[in-house]
Parts: structure tokens; sequence; C-alpha cells
């Protein structure tokens, strides 16, 4: 298989854990509803990202799609994107764990779902400066290159908030466990070594990297390579926990 296409495929698993298994309000909803619904009601707000999130892609795929040309414009975008992953890492590292309280949750549907997600910035804030960059990097070589980053993507982000609902519905106690702690941290560790690659590539872009310049899509494959050995670690690890 194509090494390029294993290395978007493992951007998009990376990302789509993290993302999947993140404290925030959409994952507050999958398990606010699992406990007091059932799990049906769980699984149906985690399909979620996917109703939300493509009119997203769309609309940042038509803004940025000719700025991308643009060695400054990129590396500006890089350099937002890594701060934002830098964030989501740091917060990752500094997971406790998470606890709901039923008793506070009102009755909610796949609406909600959607509304909370579409109210929330950081969908936003990942696609224009991490996701549609790397789409628009992965369409530069073949339309399969983004079909495997974006594919990956959704499926992992909506399995892994698929599988916190299963478990919650299972065993309520996982979600304050060591093992959720040490997923977090692992997938924290790994979005700081993104993000570090976001701003070499940005930097690199600006000139301002010592290094000769390299075409934006062509430094974004360069220097996210690294990716694919560290996500396939994950996941070895995280099968351990589940």
């Amino acid at each position: 298989m194509d090494l390029q296409v294993i290395d978007y495929f493992s951007k998009g698993t990376l990302l789509g854990l993290a993302a999947g298994f993140s404290p925030g309000p959409l994952t507050v909803l999958v398990i606010g509803e699992t406990l007091r619904h059932g799990l049906r009601s769980g699984l149906q707000v985690a399909i979620a990202p996917i109703l939300t999130d493509i009119p997203i892609i769309l609309l940042t795929m038509l803004i940025l799609e000719k700025a991308m040309n643009t060695p400054l414009v990129f590396g500006a975008i890089s350099l937002a994107g890594g701060a934002f992953l830098l964030w989501l890492g740091y917060a990752s590292l500094r997971t406790q764990g998470m606890e709901i309280q039923t008793a506070a949750l009102e009755s909610r549907s796949i609406r909600k779902g959607i509304a909370i997600n579409l109210l929330n910035p950081n969908p936003y804030v990942f696609w224009i400066s991490v996701g549609t960059p790397t789409i628009l990097s992965a369409l530069a070589t073949s339309p399969l290159h983004a079909a495997a980053f974006l594919g990956s993507f959704f499926f992992f982000i909506v399995g892994s908030k698929a599988l916190l609902a299963k478990i919650v519905d299972g065993s309520r106690t996982f979600l304050k466990s060591s093992a959720y702690r040490w997923i977090m941290r692992l997938l924290g560790l790994l979005l700081i070594v993104y993000a570090v690659m976001l701003f070499k590539a940005g930097l690199t872009s600006m000139g301002l990297w010592p290094q000769a310049r390299i075409p934006p899509p062509q430094a974004v494959q360069d220097h996210f390579g690294v990716i694919a050995n560290g996500v396939s670690f994950s996941l070895s690890t995280f099968s351990r926990f589940t």
C-alpha cells in the first residue's frame, strides 16, 4: 500500500481518537444521554460530528483553497494549528477523569447534540487550522489520500464516542479510572508531537526554518510522516485498555 495513504490514515486516526475521547460538550452529552436514556440514545448523539462537520469542511475548503498556495498564509495557518494542537495536548495530559451528575441532566436528543457541536468553537478552529489544510494537502496528491484522512478521522471520532457510551453503559466508573487517564495522556503526547511538526512546517514555509524552503503541500507530507509510528503505538496501547 502507498505509504502516503498510510500516513494520512494515521493522521486521521490520531486526531479522531483525541477528539473522540477528550472531555468536551459533546462527550458529556454522549455520556449523559447514555446514563439517562440508555445506550441507543448515546450512540445517536455520537454521530453528530458527521452531520455537523461536513458543512464546516466544505466552507473552509472554499475559503482556504487558494490561500493555501501562498507560503506566508500556509505558514501562519500551520502555526495556528500547531498552537491549537499544543493546547489540546496539554489539556489531555492534565485530564483527571470525568464525573457526570445525571440528576442535573435534561432529556436531550440528537438535535441538541447537533446544536451543541455547531455552537462549540473547537470544530471550527480545528478544521480551519488543522483539518482542512491536511485535506487540501492530501488532495494535491490524490482523492484517495484525502479519503484516507477523512475516513479514518470520522470513523475514530464517532467510534471512540460510541465506545465511551458502551463502556459507560456497562461501568460508570471508567471515566474516573487510571486507564482513561493514561489513554488521554498518551494521546496528549502524540498531539504535542503533531503540534511540533506543524510549527516546523509553518516556519519552513515562511522561510524562518534553517533549511531549504519546500512547497507547502510537500512540507506537510515530509514533516508528518513520523505520526504513523506514533499512532501505531497508540492503538496497540489503547487495545490493552479496552
